[in-house]
């Protein structure tokens, strides 16, 4: 299996066979359809933590991205993505779009970077949304207003 979804809170629904179907279709754009990615599902406090513990950020954010190429070569893992759901969802209703897609969003935009995409300059961030909007729309239909208010057109 090239995603192994674990959800560790009780606050969002999460569909764990949407979210590894999303991040193995991410994983096959980014030429790596062989490689494996652990995907955590937490909530706000628990993001908090990891945020502070592995990044000194001690605040919420939406996504984590934790590069690890295991076995590069013959695919392995390639890292660990780590999503709150509570920012999801607030994410979510912020543009109107269901919660679930808005995960496959941030699981897309973790593989990324893990394969080195960065959003820091905004030149590779744009770079990186139009990517995202590609691998999407490659496997689903996807609402125009994802892309409203959180990533630039």
């Amino acid at each position: 299996m090239a995603a192994r979804v674990v959800d560790r809170q009780d606050h969002v629904a999460v569909s764990r066979p949407r979210l590894a179907r999303a991040s193995q279709a991410a994983l096959a754009a980014v030429g790596r359809p062989a490689s494996e990615v652990e995907i955590l599902v937490v909530d706000d406090a628990e993001i908090a933590r990891l945020n502070g513990r592995y990044l000194g950020r001690a605040q919420r954010t939406d996504v984590l991205a934790f590069p690890l190429a295991v076995n590069e070569a013959d695919g392995g893992l390639l890292g660990q993505v780590v999503i709150s759901a509570q920012t999801a969802r607030r994410q979510a209703r912020q543009v109107g779009v269901p919660v679930l897609l808005e995960m496959d969003l941030l699981a897309t935009h973790a593989i990324l970077h893990l394969v080195g995409y960065d959003d820091r300059d905004p030149v590779e961030a744009e770079l990186m949304h139009r990517r995202e909007r590609e691998i999407l729309a490659a496997s689903q239909r996807v609402p125009r207003q994802l892309w409203d208010g959180l990533l630039h057109d």
